[in-house]
């Protein structure tokens, strides 16, 4: 229990779920003054019933922030004009989203002059290194309480069985339905799955699971044509009609739930060094990623796209670590936001039964040269004996290679 006569005050990351109103009514046994932070990411929730149930948890305060426009302008469209994906596969949708959210939390703890921040990741989630990196990174000196990694409420609270049983007993409201075999987390770029019966890699997610995705057997949709306007990386209007960022993501959300685009059920590589397996609904993302690419194919020159490829594995890691507020994070976004200056024109995509096809792009700043790319007579444009000296210079150490391998198996 803090020591001063006048409580401490902690900021508590909020969800109103189990587990974070335990943790509320815990922190306030200790004698902590419990300020409760809810963040509006883009997840369905009865915010009033949400501030109402901190403050009969225990907390004193209740902040509820709407953070959809900045999660989706300054995290999300990021993400998506570096093409990113964790281990080639994974849209970062939490990573992305906690960064923001544990941004916003400082803000308040700033305010409140809160002297520590709490939140109820695991001790194995990647989750706790992105909330505790951005605190440290934004508010130095902060402290931070992380329960499931404190030995003496683990030894009253193991488990979910026991969090209900302490949530009864101080009059928490918990659903009384049966809990389905799994943990998910949503925001306005995904949902993801993940424990209970899908820690099994090799059992098939239940199409009752999913949320933002049709089964393809379900889809009536047919097929669809829609474009997407980028000016410098950046989307901004779907069928010639522009919109704020977070709409625009809601919009083609909506569009690509309907045709069943954007499932993923991978095993990826957390932080902290275990396997996991996580099923993942991101179809507004996988929209604007296959146009993102192709447009960024059509106006950025070769070598300067090699070496965006490059870094781009590299942002997506530090996104999934959690490093997002640091010297080398700057730095590429400096780099990204100097690739991105011709990253400006439309694409038309096609979707149909889960799948994104672009079928054409147009652009004021395209590389493309018909009269150079052409395979008919070019009138000149690019003369073709010119390969001929280029290929004896690109073959030159492959040449001298072969001839010292020549000369020692003699």
């Amino acid at each position: 229990m803090p020591v001063s006569a006048k409580k401490e005050k902690v900021v508590l990351a909020y969800s109103g779920g189990l587990d974070t109103s335990v943790i509320v009514r815990w922190l306030e046994q200790k004698g902590y003054d419990v300020v409760c932070f809810c963040a509006n990411v883009g997840q369905e929730e009865k915010y009033k019933d949400l501030e109402k149930k901190a403050l009969n948890s225990g907390g004193s305060k209740c902040y509820i922030k709407d953070l959809q426009e900045e999660f989706a302008r300054d995290y999300v469209f990021p993400a998506i004009a570096w093409n990113a994906k964790y281990e080639g596969r994974y849209l970062l949708g939490t990573s992305l989203a906690r960064p923001c959210i544990a941004k916003a939390m400082v803000d308040v703890a700033r305010k409140e002059k809160a002297q520590y921040i709490a939140h109820g990741a695991t001790g194995k989630g990647n989750d706790q290194v992105r909330f505790e990196l951005t605190a440290y990174a934004l508010l130095p000196g902060v402290k931070v309480i992380a329960p499931w990694r404190d030995k003496e409420f683990n030894s009253q609270i193991k488990g979910r069985a026991e969090a209900i049983e302490y949530a009864r007993k101080w009059g928490i409201p918990v659903k009384a339905t049966k809990k389905d075999p799994w943990s998910s987390d949503d925001n306005l770029l995904h949902i993801s799955f993940e424990a209970g019966m899908l820690e099994d890699p090799a059992v098939r997610p239940l199409d009752r699971m999913f949320q933002k995705t049709l089964p393809l057997a379900q889809v009536k949709a047919r097929r669809q044509r829609i474009s997407i306007d980028f000016v410098q990386g950046v989307p901004v209007a779907v069928d010639g009609r522009k919109m704020k960022a977070h709409v625009l993501l809601d919009h083609l959300n909506k569009i690509g739930f309907k045709h069943g685009i954007g499932r993923i059920d991978m095993v990826e590589s957390r932080f902290v060094g275990m396997k996991s397996r996580g099923v993942y609904e991101t179809p507004g993302g996988t929209i604007l990623l296959a146009a993102h690419q192709d447009i960024e194919a059509l106006t950025v020159g070769r070598d300067l796209l090699h070496t965006k490829y490059t870094l781009g594995v590299r942002w997506a890691q530090m996104a999934y670590f959690g490093f997002w507020f640091c010297e080398e994070m700057d730095a590429l976004q400096a780099f990204l936001a100097s690739s991105q200056r011709h990253v400006t024109g439309r694409v038309h995509l096609e979707l149909e039964k889960g799948n994104v096809l672009v079928v054409g792009r147009e652009s004021e700043h395209s590389l493309y040269d018909a009269a150079i790319a052409s395979m008919e007579a070019d009138g000149g444009a690019y003369d073709q004996s010119d390969a001929t000296g280029f290929i004896r210079l690109q073959a030159l150490p492959l040449r001298v290679a072969a001839r010292r391998a020549a000369r020692l198996a003699k």
